[in-house]
C-alpha cells in the first residue's frame, strides 16, 4: 500500500494498524495524519511503548499516559485508583484519537490494561471507549521484554487487538534503503529464509572503511557500550569535567530513578567527546536521542556546550527527573544531572527508529529475536555498514511474527482493494462524518479531496498503462517498479483488466515465476478456490497450507476466473 492511500484510510476514522518495513514511511504518514487532525481541531493523544520511541514522535509513554505506570496487572483497586486520578481522567477523556507508536515492543497484557482504562474512564462500552486507535510499528523489530520465566506476548495476541478490529495498512514503498542486495537480505530475514549466501554477504562487510564519517557502533549489550565509550573518552587529550548526580526524596523512588535514567550518576566529559541527549527539551531544541559533540565548556559555570549533528550549538544545563504523588502536585523523589551520556556506541535497542549513514555492528552476542534485523536495517546501503561479527541467533525473527505477517499483508490487500473500489463520494462522506463526530471541522489547510490515483476519471488511464507494460511481457514486480506503485496495486489492476476482458490467459504467462511448475500448482489452487470460494485470498492461502505466497494465489485466481 502506498502512503497516500494509507493516509486516506486513516481519515475515515477506522482503527488502523500502520505497518511496513523500516524505511517505508510509517512515521511520515503518522505525522501527516496528526497534522491533519490538529488542522481539523480533533484532539489526539500521541504515545509510544518506550521512552525513546515516545521522543521520536513528541509524545509520552502509553504507560504514563494511561496511568498504569509499571503495573504488570490491573486489579479492581488499581482501576478505581486510576479512574479517580483527576489528571489521568482529563488526559484520557479529552482525545478522540489515540496513537501508539512502536507497537512491537508493547506487551499484549499492557495493551489490554490500557484498553480497560480507556473504557472505564470514558464510561463507554466500545473498544478503547470509542476512540479511534492507531497502532504503528513493525513486529519484526524488537519484541516486548518478557518477565523472568515468561514468554513475551505480542500486542496482536491480546484481547484488545481483537476487539479493536484494526484495518491493516501495510506500506510497501521504500525510502531508506537504496541497495538491492541489502533489501534482499532484509526481505529474507523477514521470511526466516536465511541461507549460507546471506552469511557470506555479511562476511564481506568486515573491511568497510569510512574515510569521511565516524560510524556509530551498535552493540547488543550495555556492558559493551560502556566499555567502548569509556575507552574512547580516555583517548582524548583534553581536560576532563565531571558532573555528579544529585538525588533527594524517598530512597526507593530515587533508586528507581537512578536505575532508569539514561544519564549516569557520574558523567565525565571532555572536548570532542561524542554525546547523546537523554531528556526532551523542545524549547531549547533537543530530544532524548539527539546526537552531538562537546565543543566547549562555559567559562562562567563550566556547563558543557555541544554541537549537534545538524550544526546547532546548545549549552546543556542541569535537568530534573522526578516521581510525583498520585495527585500530581508533589514530588516524592527527584534526581538532577546534565542530560547527556557518551555516544560513540549505543545499544541496538536504543537505535530502533534511527536512520544512520554509517554503522559498525556487533552481533556476536545477539540474544533475542529481531536484534539483527533492527541493526542491519538502520543503514541505507551496504556501503554504510561494517559488520564486526554475528552469532547463529543474530538473524532470527520470531516464527509467530513470520506467520502473522502473511495475514497482515493479506488484510492490507483486502483493505486496499475495498477502498479503491469505493465510490469517491462515499469515501469523502466517511471522512466528513468522522470529523463531525469528533467535533472538528474542515479548515482551509485540511482538504478532503481524495488522492488523484483513486479518482474515477483517472482509473481507466492507469489501468491502460499497466496493460501496456503487461503486453510487453514484464512481470508484476517490474511493472510495479516501472510505474512506481505498490505491487498489490498492480495485481489489483491485472485482476480488473482480466475481469473486463482487456487481457487474456496468454497475456499472463510473464507473471508466472520461473521457479513454479504451473502445471502442478494451478490444479491445487483451483481445488482450493472451489472449496473456499473466490472472493477472499486468505481462506485459499490457509487451505493450501500456507505453502504459496499471495501473489501466486492471486495469479491462480485470475486465471481461474478467466477460464470460467
Amino acid at each position: 500500500m502506498i502512503q497516500s492511500l494509507a493516509l486516506e484510510i486513516l481519515k475515515t476514522g477506522a482503527n488502523v494498524f500502520l505497518t511496513g518495513e523500516p524505511g517505508a514511511g510509517k512515521t511520515y504518514v503518522l505525522n501527516e495524519y496528526i497534522d491533519w487532525l490538529i488542522g481539523c481541531g480533533i484532539p489526539v493523544a500521541v504515545a509510544a511503548s518506550t521512552g525513546i520511541a515516545a521522543t521520536h514522535i513528541g509524545g509520552t509513554t502509553i504507560h504514563s499516559w494511561s496511568g498504569i505506570g509499571a503495573r504488570d496487572s490491573l486489579t479492581p483497586y488499581d482501576l478505581d485508583s486510576i479512574a479517580s486520578n483527576e489528571k489521568t481522567v482529563k488526559r484520557v477523556q479529552k482525545p478522540k484519537v489515540l496513537v501508539i507508536d512502536e507497537i512491537s515492543m508493547l506487551d499484549g497484557r499492557v495493551l489490554d490494561m490500557v484498553e480497560t482504562v480507556c473504557r472505564t474512564i470514558k464510561q463507554r462500552g466500545e473498544s478503547f471507549g470509542g476512540m479511534q486507535v492507531i497502532v504503528v510499528g513493525d513486529f519484526f523489530q524488537l519484541p516486548p521484554i518478557a518477565g523472568r520465566g515468561e514468554m513475551s506476548r505480542f500486542a496482536f495476541e491480546s484481547r484488545a487487538w481483537d476487539t479493536a478490529k484494526f484495518l491493516t495498512c501495510y506500506l510497501t514503498e521504500q525510502h531508506r534503503q537504496e541497495d538491492e542486495l541489502l533489501l534482499g537480505l532484509l526481505a529474507s530475514i523477514r521470511k526466516n529464509d536465511i541461507d549460507e549466501s546471506h552469511y557470506t554477504l555479511l562476511s564481506e562487510q568486515t573491511d568497510i572503511a569510512f574515510p569521511d564519517i565516524e560510524p556509530t557502533k551498535l552493540f547488543t549489550h550495555n556492558s559493551d557500550v560502556e566499555n567502548m565509550n569509556t575507552t574512547r573518552l580516555k583517548e582524548l587529550d583534553t581536560q576532563a569535567r565531571v558532573y555528579t548526580m544529585v538525588a533527594k526524596g524517598n530512597k526507593q523512588h530515587t533508586a528507581n530513578l537512578v536505575k532508569n535514567c539514561l544519564s549516569p550518576e557520574v558523567l565525565e566529559l571532555r572536548k570532542e567527546a561524542m554525546v547523546m541527549c537523554t531528556k526532551n527539551n523542545f524549547e531549547v531544541g533537543y530530544v532524548n536521542g539527539t546526537l552531538g559533540r562537546v565543543v566547549d565548556f562555559d567559562s562562567e559555570d563550566g556547563l558543557p556546550i555541544i554541537e549537534t549533528s545538524d550544526g546547532r550549538t546548545i549549552k546543556m544545563v542541569t535537568q530534573t527527573w522526578s516521581v510525583m504523588n498520585e495527585a500530581g502536585d508533589r514530588s516524592l523523589a527527584e534526581i538532577s544531572q546534565i542530560p547527556l551520556r557518551l555516544a560513540w556506541a549505543i545499544t541496538v535497542h536504543k537505535s530502533q527508529g534511527m536512520s544512520l549513514d554509517a554503522a559498525e555492528i556487533d552481533l556476536r552476542n545477539a540474544f533475542t529475536y529481531g536484534q539483527g534485523y533492527v541493526a542491519l536495517s538502520r543503514v541505507r546501503s551496504l556501503q554504510g555498514m561494517k559488520v564486526i561479527g554475528l552469532n547463529s541467533q543474530a538473524l532470527l525473527v520470531d516464527p509467530r511474527v513470520v506467520h502473522k505477517d502473511e495475514h497482515f499483508r493479506s488484510d492490507s490487500e483486502d483493505a486496499e482493494e475495498a477502498f479503491n473500489e469505493m465510490d469517491e463520494e462515499e469515501a469523502l462522506a466517511m471522512q466528513r462524518n468522522f470529523v463531525s463526530l469528533c467535533g472538528g471541522k474542515i479548515d482551509g489547510g485540511s482538504t478532503m479531496k481524495r488522492a488523484p490515483y483513486a479518482a474515477k476519471g483517472k482509473q481507466d488511464n492507469t489501468y491502460e498503462q499497466t496493460k501496456v507494460l503487461l503486453l510487453k511481457k514484464l512481470n508484476a514486480s517490474d511493472i510495479a517498479k516501472e510505474r512506481q506503485m505498490a505491487l498489490s496495486t498492480i495485481w489489483s489492476h491485472i485482476e480488473k483488466l482480466a475481469d473486463q476482458g482487456e487481457i487474456q490467459g496468454e497475456h499472463l504467462h510473464s507473471l508466472i515465476p520461473p521457479y513454479i511448475s504451473w502445471e502442478q500448482v494451478f490444479p491445487r489452487i483451483s481445488d482450493a478456490i472451489k472449496k473456499c470460494g473466490i472472493e477472499k485470498l486468505k481462506p485459499i492461502y490457509e487451505e493450501l497450507g500456507e505453502e504459496y505466497d499471495y501473489d501466486i494465489i492471486r495469479l491462480g485466481r485470475i486465471i481461474y476466473s478467466a477460464q470460467k
